[in-house]
């Protein structure tokens, strides 16, 4: 990155993190579920913007987080035994997922995904002597010395920063090199000695397993969990954020959940009309700028 760009990431940076000291409750609340957004939208971000697999099926790895997390908190685990078991839990199901990418591609793989969405929905929703069902699992717990508001929006930034550095890592690692090659073309990168079987499962193993992170986050958030966050409608909002933020742009999701999360909020001064007002907003970002928010400066180059 220019100089430039450093000294707008941190001033950013800088600004989230102060700016609880001038929000109530729910602002903070607010700021923490973005949190918990980006940890999700940084492992679909690898998967779908990196390399290059589709997958509508994020919600359910979120919500095989969260209660996994809760149910294990409720049997008295402690935070930080729960948080490493969610994303284990989410890695191997995720290697188990990428099984369908080996044979089938585009269209057909979202389908694919789709149906665990629902599968695990259904899940969530029959298995009550498990998940609770409809009646969902009051009562989960916050990590010791975290259990206040701005307190546990501090954990979730700094966990989020860890998240982001060690995606980092990966995408300049021969990994991400590897998953940008499955990306742009699959048939070269074979021929080059990439292990497509390898790098496709492992596109979705470590995408699930961030999304198993922010599961148990969300858990600790909310402190209640029930079926309805990791419907299928929530796995379109998080392909939303990373289409809109930039796929395969590494602030992309940022951007992408800051859109999705926070902007429906600040039209509600519209009451009845902000719904149709976010639709349409996406809708334009779509049609002017396909390459999401933050292609807008290499078009400005181009231009």
């Amino acid at each position: 990155m220019s100089k430039v760009e450093v000294t707008i990431v941190g001033a950013a940076l800088i600004a989230i993190a102060l700016a609880p000291l001038g929000l109530k409750n729910y602002g903070i609340y607010l700021l923490t579920l973005w949190c918990v957004y980006v940890m999700a939208g940084m492992g679909l971000n690898l998967t779908v913007g990196y390399a290059g697999q589709m997958s509508i099926g994020h919600a359910a790895f979120v919500g095989i987080g969260a209660y996994t997390a809760a149910i294990l908190m409720k049997l008295g685990w402690s935070f930080w035994l729960v948080l490493p078991a969610a994303a284990l839990l989410c890695f191997a199901v995720g290697l188990v997922l990428g099984f369908p990418a080996l044979r089938v591609q585009h269209h057909y793989l979202a389908f694919a995904t789709l149906g665990f969405n629902v599968l695990m929905f259904l899940f969530f929703r029959n298995e009550e002597w498990l998940t609770g069902g409809t009646f969902g699992i009051s009562g989960i717990p916050r990590p010791p010395l975290f259990d206040r508001s701005g307190a546990y929006f501090y954990f979730t930034y700094g966990s989020t920063l860890v998240l982001a550095l060690a995606l980092a890592w990966i995408i300049r690692s021969p990994w991400g090199r590897a998953f940008a090659a499955l990306r742009d073309n699959p048939i070269r990168a074979e021929s080059l000695g990439v292990n497509i079987m390898a790098y496709t499962l492992l596109a979705f193993a470590i995408g699930a397993a961030f999304a198993g992170i922010a599961g148990a986050y969300f858990a600790s958030l909310v402190e209640f969990i029930e079926p309805a966050p990791f419907s299928l409608t929530s796995s379109l909002m998080m392909l939303l954020m990373v289409i809109v933020g930039g796929s395969g742009r590494f602030f992309g999701p940022m951007l992408g959940a800051a859109i999705v999360v926070l902007l429906p909020e600040w039209l509600r001064v519209m009451k009845d009309w902000y719904l149709v007002m976010f639709g349409l907003a996406v809708v334009a970002l779509m049609i002017w700028l396909p390459g999401g928010l933050l292609s807008i400066p290499e078009r400005l180059r181009r231009a």
